[in-house]
């Protein structure tokens, strides 16, 4: 079986005005577009367009019920983002850290729509997230210390700095990063936020000449916000068209410009680090990152038969093919799937022979018997699936 399904655009303050507008091919609306949900998540589930007038979240159990192979509930979830303005800086937990906080916050009586609600459920939130446009922006991990060092080195010797650089000095690289940034979003103040970031904006270094630009974007965008001095401690990374970076648990990351095709394991948890008027909540983030510095963590993708290609991060939530422009493709799904067209118009084929023709922004569910799926190579066509 293959059936259309479709969503509305979110408009979070963040979103890009024009992007997903451009990519779709129509008048932009005027208001942010910040991600578009394709999948039965609750929070904005898409519609079913078989004439039963459901929503994903109410059609995939009554299917499950009839039909032994379909599962009741997704365990990923299928985005379009397009990031106008940063994302808060973030990090999500692993799937043992999410049981033991759902649990211990349900236990406390917070309410599950509270703001300093931490855990929405009991599921970690890995994702993947590839380039549609020609660059997309992003910060990944946590950067080479010696690296981090000698850009503090190069913002000159006021107090705060010189207290910056005292926090980054341990030998220890991990617990001097953890120390910095619990300093950073806990303990100082705003007069020590704001000398930082005034060093770094008015500092040229043609070593760290990206990063301090995007020192000045961010203070522009979030005033004063201790999670632009987060951000100097991160990989800045842009991505070509394409191109795909894999965040795991305990990974700080934050999107800050771009369009991408997303997909993550099904959940709500996000531990806030700055960049956000939102909750912070210092003490339970800091548990959470890997404090060990790492290099941007770039996922590549693997060839999976002809014409089609998959970003596997080797993980039983997702998986993500892509079906490439230009010549006809042919992909194995991994059970029950969603296919997503970003560009041109394809027309994607199951085993049983149905059909459907997925322009820019326009996707389908596709049922595990409908394995393998092939494409006409007239555009170019994501394809979410569980993982292996």
């Amino acid at each position: 079986m293959i059936v259309a399904i479709s969503n509305t655009p979110r408009d979070y303050a963040w979103g890009s005005p024009t992007l997903i507008a451009d990519l779709e091919g129509r008048e932009p609306s005027g208001a942010p577009e910040a991600e578009i949900w394709f999948g039965d998540h609750p929070g904005s589930p898409s519609a079913v367009h078989d004439g039963t007038d459901r929503t994903l979240d109410a059609w995939l159990p009554a299917a499950a019920a009839a039909h032994d192979e379909l599962p009741a509930k997704l365990p990923y979830l299928l985005k379009l983002l397009a990031a106008g303005a940063p994302l808060s800086i973030q990090v999500h937990p692993s799937k043992e850290q999410a049981v033991e906080g759902f649990a211990r916050e349900e236990a406390a009586g917070v309410p599950r729509d509270a703001g300093s609600r931490n855990y929405k459920d009991d599921n970690h939130k890995p994702e993947v997230i590839v380039a549609l446009s020609e660059t997309f922006t992003a910060l990944a991990g946590l950067r080479d210390i010696v690296r981090t060092r000698a850009l503090v080195d190069a913002l000159g010797d006021a107090p705060a700095v010189r207290t910056l650089r005292a926090h980054l000095a341990t030998d220890d690289a991990a617990a001097a990063l953890r120390r910095t940034i619990g300093w950073l979003l806990g303990e100082a103040d705003a007069a020590e936020i704001a000398q930082i970031v005034d060093a770094a904006a008015s500092t040229d270094s043609a070593e760290f000449a990206a990063e301090l630009e995007l020192t000045r974007s961010l203070h522009t965008a979030y005033p004063s916000d201790p999670g632009i001095v987060v951000a100097l401690l991160m990989n800045l990374v842009e991505l070509r068209r394409g191109e795909a970076i894999f965040v795991p648990a305990g990974v700080l990351h934050a999107y800050v410009a771009g369009l991408g095709v997303e997909i993550m394991a099904a959940s709500d948890n996000v531990l806030r680090g700055g960049l956000t008027p939102k909750h912070i909540d210092v003490a339970e983030l800091l548990a959470l990152v890997d404090f060990r510095p790492a290099e941007p963590p770039y996922l590549r993708a693997t060839p999976a038969g002809e014409g089609a290609e998959v970003f596997a991060p080797g993980i039983a939530d997702f998986a993500l093919g892509r079906l490439g422009a230009g010549e006809a493709a042919n992909l194995e799904l991994n059970g029950i799937s969603i296919a997503l067209g970003v560009a041109g118009s394809a027309t994607v084929t199951g085993a049983s022979g149905a059909a459907v023709t997925l322009a820019p922004g326009q996707a389908a569910l596709i049922t595990p018997e409908e394995s393998p799926l092939t494409s006409d190579g007239a555009g170019e066509v994501f394809v979410a699936m569980p993982g292996a």
